[in-house]
């Protein structure tokens, strides 16, 4: 857990505090800077916690990502000799059914020791047990496919193979998604379809392996999940875009599918970083 505290000014406005770790056991720090994934993690649990604390959302109901979009400055992801204390300002755009919340767009402006880090735009929808039993009728018990074997960690800017999600294919711009239900950070509880941040990190490990041998840093990424990605059958994702020799800033385009659907689409956008 990421988060640290909260404080509701209003209805729909909000102050949520998080530290970042020097060390993170998935989200590592490179080049001096920290992981940009750490803020679209740090998003991610603002869900379930604005959703039960301001909405009385009961425990049990899933909580379903529809979009994530965010923009970082490199210069606030500087690591430094102390965890990083961030602030985020959040408003509210809420969605009610018979007077419950049903979706909810959370616009995010985030801070670092009064320095501007970033800002974020995500929208989840919220359905109860029973609803979410129907919508998910005959796919709650999945049983996962074999592990394709991994890329290269390097070609990924990983560090080890377990945390490479992806395959190659003999296309070098797409990829076969690894979902290992096993790893302890990408699947920290159980579910039934591939979770999102599995799909986001996919994405930035295919633009890291889009631009190789030359290193970048995400910076940016607008996101839509238009359907779940299931864990019994492959899913296939493509970059699109990608410059063929460096450049400072980079935008890539990136869609997954599964059973020829789309199932998540992506612009990625990447800043140069100096080789290690």
């Amino acid at each position: 857990m990421l988060l640290t505290g909260w404080h509701q000014h209003t209805d729909d406005t909000f102050t949520v505090t998080a530290q970042w770790p020097r060390a993170h056991g998935y989200y590592q720090s490179d080049h001096g800077l920290f992981d940009p994934l750490l803020f679209a993690e740090t998003v991610r649990q603002l869900f379930p916690l604005l959703s039960h604390v301001g909405y009385d959302v009961p425990f049990g109901h899933q909580l379903i990502w529809d979009k994530l979009d965010f923009e970082l400055d490199p210069a606030a992801l500087r690591v430094e000799g102390t965890p990083a204390e961030l602030r985020l300002d959040i408003t509210c755009e809420v969605v009610r059914r018979r007077g419950e919340l049903s979706a909810m767009t959370l616009r995010v402006l985030a801070f670092r020791d009064d320095h501007r880090l970033g800002t974020a735009s995500a929208r989840f929808s919220c359905h109860s047990p029973a609803v979410y039993r129907r919508l998910r009728a005959g796919r709650t018990d999945p049983q996962p496919i074999p592990l394709p074997p991994p890329a290269p960690p390097q070609r990924t800017a990983r560090d080890r193979y377990r945390d490479v999600v992806l395959s190659p294919t003999s296309d070098s711009a797409v990829w076969q998604l690894r979902t290992d239900v096993t790893h302890p950070v990408l699947f920290d509880h159980p579910v039934d379809h591939v979770p999102g941040m599995l799909l986001i990190e996919a994405a930035r490990q295919a633009v890291h392996a889009a631009v190789y041998p030359w290193r970048g840093l995400l910076v940016g990424i607008e996101t839509t999940f238009s359907r779940f990605a299931e864990l019994d059958a492959p899913c296939w994702l493509e970059t699109r875009g990608a410059p063929q020799q460096r450049t400072d800033q980079t935008r890539v385009d990136l869609v997954a599918r599964q059973h020829g659907r789309d199932v998540f689409t992506g612009i990625a956008t990447y800043a140069h970083c100096p080789a290690r």
